[in-house]
């Protein structure tokens, strides 16, 4: 499997296999991202994509290989221990608390490490959530809750970012936010690993993906090599 060229990984998962009690549902997972990229998992339902998040975090039923983070073995770590290592997942159930507003959504989750965003920052990014910032948090459009949920984890420190199926079922001007957020991210030092059906919208903020099939990595392609494999790619997406 091809790696970024002459980089270090940030993230590094060798030969990662996950069970949910007795299903086995990843066979020897292997990918890397560096410092400062953005990667997407592509895959048709099912392929594993989230279950490999969920495994980084450690939050699967039993997981055995490697996954490498900033050069620290974490797969004997539990997931608080691993979260504080700088690594943060907006899961694709987004996770909004019903009971609390926009701005106590926000301030939850504690802080991991030094260099998170400012709340006024966050707003920045989505001035949508300023403006609702007592609604409560399930009152909001869909569009919305995504952006409290990506803006959530910006507070916590976290440096590597797992954001699952960010523009599911979402509006296209949204979405559109949601890439541009992606790429201020990235200019400010973020690296960020996002599983995607949509590869179109992969292709517009992201520098290489990762194909899965059945639990496994079974191709790696460079962005600006996304058109000239685009038959390959419907083959495996089934689009």
């Amino acid at each position: 499997m091809p790696e970024a060229a002459n980089t270090v990984p940030l993230l590094a998962v060798q030969q990662l296999n996950a069970w949910y009690g007795e299903s086995h549902i990843l066979h020897g997972v292997a990918f890397d991202v560096a410092a400062g990229e953005v990667v997407t998992l592509l895959g048709r339902n099912g392929a594993g994509k989230t279950t490999t998040m969920k495994s980084i975090m450690g939050i699967v039923g039993r997981r055995e290989g490697s996954i490498s983070l900033d050069g620290v073995e974490t797969i004997r770590l539990p997931s608080n221990r691993i979260a504080h290592l700088g690594i943060a997942l907006c899961p694709e159930e987004r996770g909004i608390f019903a009971s609390l507003n926009v701005e106590e959504n926000l301030l939850l989750p504690p802080k991991v490490k030094d260099g998170g965003l400012t709340l006024e920052q966050i707003f920045t990014l989505f001035p949508n959530l300023k403006e609702r910032l007592s609604s409560q948090g399930t009152k909001l459009s869909g569009g919305e809750q995504q952006m409290l949920a990506i803006g959530r984890i910006l507070r916590t420190g976290a440096r590597l970012l797992l954001l699952d199926e960010p523009t599911e079922g979402l509006a296209p001007v949204i979405v559109q936010q949601i890439g541009r957020t992606i790429a201020e991210l990235k200019t400010r030092g973020f690296t960020i690993l996002l599983v995607e059906q949509n590869f179109h919208f992969a292709a517009t903020v992201a520098d290489r993906h990762y194909v899965m099939e059945n639990g496994r990595v079974v191709d790696m392609i460079p962005n600006a090599e996304l058109d000239a494999n685009m038959t390959k790619l419907h083959e495996y997406l089934g689009v």
